[in-house]
């Protein structure tokens, strides 16, 4: 299926008058562990946005968030040097070959940036003189208002505006309503970028697949996967479950009890075991691999187990891994051969140590030239590119695979149906 269309409501980059203007460009640059960066997909793929805006006499101000600094009980942040943008700054100079400054703020050991440093006028002045080629905000979670709420969060999203004269959202990963995606809007002329446009394109093909169509999800809690879970499985013909979330359907199903998965989440799965013994759109996969412990893969305290063995009142311990001799079966390689869109958001095992049962997946689904495959989540798409490198790298430039750079953002559009009803996606809207 080719991409969908733009809503024409949506302001694009293409039509902001930039040139002497200070932009805001809000990207999604959170590939930074431990101080390294993991992937630099999400940064590559936002380079577009930030050189034409470059190289149409605009200056950038670029924002990103980094993991997550703040403390939802508290409210407190903590900002670590290893959730820094700093590792993320050679590796753009090196590509655009600008000079990037990240300005110092003053920070609280409890309430990270609480002070809107004055100081950022000088730094934009320079930027203008030429001094540099880009600012580069600190962690934007960091601020204290960037999650806040009431006066304090509407101060941080003026303060914000105010540094500049025009807003870019090239961030379709960072889907939730915070006062760098959202409240920022209400005070700049705000537009999408180059990487946000792509993603609209390309969800339309999971919203409107080419059938078949098959859905691979995977996850490590249950409860924050049913709204996603079962929107998919009514767009699917066949739906793959993998981790704990199909642990939990499989303790369900059969009645059994499995380490790791709680008698509620088991409970709630119910509605998707009834839902499928009447279509029958779930492929179970029949060998799986069982370890006594969640340490790693220690010989002797691992095995191969059969779905057919899962009895009422059966215990079994940590499923951590499906064995690829699954995928050697005729009915579940036929039906990933003959789909025709593949959607994938799963990591199937514990990785690293129990990592065969993705490989031997992934490789599969990429075994089919006729389908569209689309691969979503940071996850997702990093155990892709360990586990299978000549895959992800072919990936990159082959027209019948996409990468989204998130898969929180996908699955929730595929909860609303419709990616223009995201706040941060509306709010660019006419």
């Amino acid at each position: 299926m080719e991409k969908g269309r733009l809503d024409p409501r949506l302001r694009l980059i293409q039509q902001a008058q930039i040139k002497g203007k200070v932009v805001l460009v809000r990207v999604d640059h959170n590939v930074v562990k431990k101080g390294k960066i993991k992937d630099p997909y999400r940064i590559d793929v936002t380079l577009k946005t930030i050189q034409t805006i470059a190289e149409s006499g605009g200056y950038p101000i670029l924002m990103t968030h980094i993991g997550r600094p703040r403390d939802k009980k508290t409210g407190r942040i903590e900002c670590k040097e290893q959730e820094s943008v700093r590792p993320i700054i050679p590796y753009i100079e090196e590509r655009l070959l600008n000079e990037i400054v990240v300005p110092d703020f003053p920070i609280d050991p409890q309430w990270g940036i609480t002070q809107l440093d004055d100081a950022m006028g000088a730094h934009i002045e320079d930027l203008k003189k030429g001094k540099m080629g880009m600012i580069y905000l600190p962690n934007i979670r960091w601020f204290q208002g960037e999650q806040g709420s009431g006066d304090e969060r509407e101060r941080f999203a003026e303060w914000l505006a105010g540094l500049g004269d025009l807003y870019v959202n090239d961030a379709f990963s960072a889907w939730r309503a915070h006062g760098s995606t959202y409240d920022i809007t209400k005070h700049l002329p705000s537009y999408a970028g180059f990487q946000l446009q792509e993603e609209l394109l390309n969800i339309h093909r999971v919203l409107n697949p080419t059938r078949p169509f098959v859905a691979v999800i995977a996850g490590a809690k249950y409860d924050t996967k049913i709204g996603p879970i079962q929107a998919l499985y009514h767009r699917a013909d066949h739906v793959i479950l993998g981790g704990l979330i199909y642990n939990v359907y499989l303790a369900a199903k059969y009645g059994v009890t499995i380490s790791g998965v709680s008698e509620e989440e088991s409970i709630q799965a119910m509605e998707l075991v009834d839902l499928d013994g009447r279509q029958k759109k779930i492929l179970e996969i029949p060998d799986l691999v069982e370890s006594e412990t969640l340490e790693g893969k220690i010989e002797g305290r691992y095995k191969t187990i059969h779905v057919e063995s899962m009895k009422q009142g059966n215990r079994f311990e940590y499923l951590l891994d499906l064995d690829p001799q699954s995928l050697e079966m005729d009915r579940i390689v036929e039906i990933i051969r003959d789909a025709k869109t593949i959607f994938v958001n799963a990591v199937m095992g514990l990785t690293p140590p129990f990592f065969e049962g993705t490989q031997a997946l992934y490789r599969l689904i990429a075994s089919n030239p006729d389908a569209m495959k689309l691969f979503a989540g940071g996850d997702t798409l990093q155990e892709l590119r360990d586990l299978c490198p000549e895959i992800y790298q072919a990936g990159l430039q082959a027209p019948d695979f996409y990468y989204f750079t998130g898969g929180g953002s996908v699955l929730t559009t595929l909860e609303q149906g419709n990616p223009y009803e995201l706040k941060p996606v509306k709010a660019l809207m006419d």
